[in-house]
């Protein structure tokens, strides 16, 4: 396997075609449907799109059944302030879980960097939150050391983020990534490293935005 390429889960055009149409009705509000109700009615469309374009090495990314809103985490933002995820609110987040002591982590995070300054701006931003809860000058040195420029340091040295993360995804390991559209609701959810930088990666970035919609 080349180094810093991975192969998404394969998930199969009819189980993706179903799930698009599915969010589509439910949007619509069809029957069995919320009719519309809800703080993340409006990101149907989103999550539509999302599950047709988790394709090639992106393709481990999953919408979510039914619209709900992100967990409501808080960790440390770049000046060491407390930061809520919700503070972050008004454009589409990747929000990554990574640690030094996690190599799938390392390995993506060059891509996650490219990918923030390929597409980095006021519609879109990578949040990678680092959840070492030891020797906590280490994660900042390694980004460093391994030319890691563009994300903007997030850490959760209280071990807060990661429990909080596994109760709402059902992921058990890391990476873990999380794709929140500007509402503040969850789109995707990613258990496993990705190539983020590639076309794929790109391309689902570019539809979770509404692009070309």
């Amino acid at each position: 396997m080349m180094p810093g390429r991975f192969t998404g889960l394969a998930i199969g055009a009819g189980l993706v075609t179903a799930l698009a149409g599915g969010l589509a009705l439910y949007g619509t509000g069809s029957p069995g449907g919320n009719g519309g109700a809800g703080p993340c009615a409006g990101s149907a469309g989103a999550m539509a799109r999302v599950a047709a374009a988790s394709r090639g090495e992106v393709a481990a990314m999953q919408a979510p059944l039914t619209p709900r809103p992100a967990p409501e985490i808080a960790f440390k933002g770049p000046d060491g302030a407390e930061t809520r995820l919700s503070d972050l609110k008004g454009r589409l987040l990747l929000v990554n879980l990574w640690a030094t002591w996690c190599a799938p982590c390392k390995a993506e995070m060059p891509a996650l960097d490219r990918l923030q300054a390929a597409r980095g701006g006021k519609d879109f931003s990578v949040v990678a939150i680092n959840v070492d809860t030891r020797n906590l000058d280490k994660p900042p040195d390694w980004l460093k050391q391994n030319g890691i420029g563009r994300l903007a340091y997030y850490a959760d040295p209280g071990g807060r983020v990661l429990p909080a993360i596994q109760r709402d995804t059902g992921s058990t390991g890391l990476p873990t990534t999380l794709l929140i559209d500007a509402q503040g609701c969850t789109i995707g959810v990613m258990k496993g490293p990705a190539e983020w930088s590639g076309a794929d990666g790109l391309r689902l970035i570019e539809a979770a935005l509404g692009a070309g919609s």
